[in-house]
């Protein structure tokens, strides 16, 4: 459910071999643990699996999104392989699964990412972000350790995780029903919710006859903020107002002219145009990863 505060990405790429009634390779997508984006090789399609994902790409995206998925299940088949080698596993049923993706607070703006590959269930390699090195707990992923700590191409898989530090900027609007209504300074579709709005008079900080709003979700898990301000027509003949919003290192300032107020006629404003990112969060998370094995060279499995 949505807290406002805390996020994830995750990313399960998993490949199966042997006698099962299973897809051979499947990628499942959560977004704070909502299950919203799907592939499997049976049949063969990258689907979205919520309404508002639905709603935001057309069928050019997906089919894109498709062919770098079945390119992923091409290397996986490989792995999957080459694991029940270092295993001497040559008959029944075995896995091997890749686990991606990062958790932020965005208020803090601190991130913590993970990439793990797993086989039969358990760990076979983790990457150490910490450290920048391969990891295996086994004797059979040694040598792949070695491998991929001696290749700057394998260490480099970090940027795979960037999307940690996504924004959205905000949309911001001023607006106002009537010249003896309040004005108001909305900003929307930002990401993540921490946000300043203030008000300046002059060029100096304003705090007279203004109402601060509450940040609040979008249906789109952006963010919205208002703040109002009463001013009458004299004083803004007399005086120049402005509304300053603050986010994420970036500064946009409206001031308070006839042209760049917008009277509230029946038009609703936009909510954020940008789903949480999912756009950029699903290109990073898909085919990403086929980036990072195109850095590797074409050999760049286990």
């Amino acid at each position: 459910p949505f807290n406002g505060r805390t996020h994830s990405l995750k990313y399960f790429f998993t490949a199966v071999s042997g006698d099962i009634d299973f897809p051979e390779f499947t990628i499942v997508g959560l977004v704070d643990e909502e299950h919203f984006i799907y592939f499997d090789s049976n049949m063969k399609k990258v689907v979205p699996k919520t309404e508002w994902m639905k709603q935001k790409e057309g069928a050019d995206y997906w089919d894109t999104q498709s062919q770098l998925a079945a390119g992923t299940h091409q290397v996986f088949r490989n792995n999957i392989q080459v694991a029940k080698e270092k295993f001497n596993h040559s008959t029944g049923v075995h896995t091997f699964q890749l686990t991606y993706g990062c958790e932020w607070d965005d208020q803090t703006g601190a991130t913590d990412g993970f990439r793990q590959e797993g086989y039969d269930g358990e760990d076979f390699m983790s990457l150490d972000l910490k450290e920048m090195r391969w990891i295996s707990p086994v004797q059979q992923g040694f040598s792949t350790q070695n491998k991929w700590n001696n290749n700057r191409a394998y260490l480099e898989d970090q940027a795979c995780l960037d999307f940690c530090a996504i924004c959205i900027s905000p949309q911001v609007s001023l607006l106002q029903k009537s010249s003896s209504s309040p004005v108001s300074c909305h900003a929307t579709g930002f990401y993540p919710s921490g946000v300043t709005v203030t008000w300046m008079r002059n060029g100096q900080e304003h705090h007279t006859d203004v109402d601060l709003s509450e940040t609040l979700p979008n249906e789109d898990r952006t963010f919205q903020k208002t703040s109002t301000i009463r001013v009458t027509p004299i004083e803004l003949k007399k005086n120049q107002y402005s509304c300053v919003v603050k986010h994420q290192g970036e500064t946009i300032r409206k001031i308070l002219t006839e042209k760049e107020i917008r009277t509230n006629r029946g038009d609703s404003v936009r909510s954020g145009i940008i789903v949480f990112a999912v756009v950029v969060l699903v290109v990073i998370g898909v085919a990403g990863y086929i980036v990072c094995q195109k850095k590797r060279g074409e050999d760049g499995q286990l």
